[in-house]
């Protein structure tokens, strides 16, 4: 397609979609914005953004709609709320759900789309904010696939790594699968650091031996280092990835899967967010098994 045409809005301006955007906006597109706190937009609209006051001005004004929001009750107000997407975007808009959010509510946003005359792709991402900032992301897209090859281009902005896994709703079981993956690896990686330091090792040192090797992971080479410096800040924060996680395992139980990984992780998070630590990066997991005393 020929996006030198198009307007692109996109909501939610947070710690990863601030930089998507800006991705969008340093190609010459056209981008309108639309956060919840405006002031978490005010970096992009300095660099050329229109600022668009509601969700059905920027819908009403954009030829691809890009959301990128926390949660999915807020995914379904964005969507299908009186002012929402669907009923104010004109008929043959192309809107982009990358928030990480439920399977069901995208297919049951994609077949309400369908007949209003408006494509809608599930398309969660995964790199955080480091990924996001790197135009790096891998992005998991559930759709039609005309429709995927049509928006590509604008994906391609964003990241790397950009599959289309199936139907509507594929993109969110895919990044479900990720979120896993994950969940368990997290409790290992700040379990190897918190063991080196306790062995009297550098840390840092080991992990140029075991991030190459069978141990590798992106939460070790990317994770890891900040917990070494005690730099907690969010990439990802906690409350968003507990988020995910009960969204994975409400998934898995419909589909009879055992998942005790992913249950011992979310229970772990949860602590955390007990002890008002859910804005923190996900790497604070460190600290609550830091001050753990094991027991024999």
């Amino acid at each position: 397609m020929n996006n030198n045409h198009k307007t692109i809005g996109f909501i939610g301006t947070g710690v990863m979609g601030k930089s998507m955007a800006g991705h969008i906006l340093n190609e010459g597109h056209k981008v309108l914005v639309y956060n919840r706190t405006q002031s978490r937009a005010k970096e992009l609209v300095d660099k050329g953004a229109v600022w668009i006051e509601t969700v059905g001005e920027l819908a009403e004004q954009s030829d691809i709609i890009i959301t990128m929001v926390g949660y999915p009750q807020d995914v379904k107000e964005v969507y299908l709320g009186e002012e929402g997407i669907l009923n104010k975007a004109k008929k043959g808009t192309y809107a982009i759900d990358m928030t990480t959010s439920s399977p069901i509510l995208a297919r049951d946003i994609h077949s309400q789309a369908i007949e209003r005359g408006i494509h809608t792709l599930d398309a969660p991402v995964s790199g955080g904010d480091v990924g996001a900032q790197q135009a790096k992301l891998a992005i998991m897209v559930g759709g039609l696939k005309e429709d995927f090859d049509y928006v590509k281009p604008i994906l391609e902005l964003m990241g790397t790594n950009i599959v289309l896994q199936g139907g509507p709703g594929s993109g969110q079981h895919t990044k479900m699968c990720n979120q896993i993956a994950i969940a368990s690896n997290m409790i290992g990686v700040c379990e190897a650091i918190l063991y080196a330091e306790k062995a009297g090792l550098d840390p840092n040192v080991v992990l140029q031996s075991i991030e190459t090797g069978a141990a590798g992971s992106w939460s070790l080479s990317n994770l890891a280092p900040r917990m070494i410096k005690g730099d907690f800040e969010p990439g990802f924060y906690i409350k968003h990835f507990i988020k995910d996680m009960k969204i994975a395992i409400e998934t898995a139980e419909e589909m009879k899967l055992y998942t005790p990984g992913l249950r011992l992780a979310k229970s772990l998070y949860e602590k955390l967010a007990e002890d008002n630590q859910e804005n923190k990066g996900t790497q604070a997991l460190y600290l609550l098994l830091a001050n753990q005393v094991a027991t024999v």
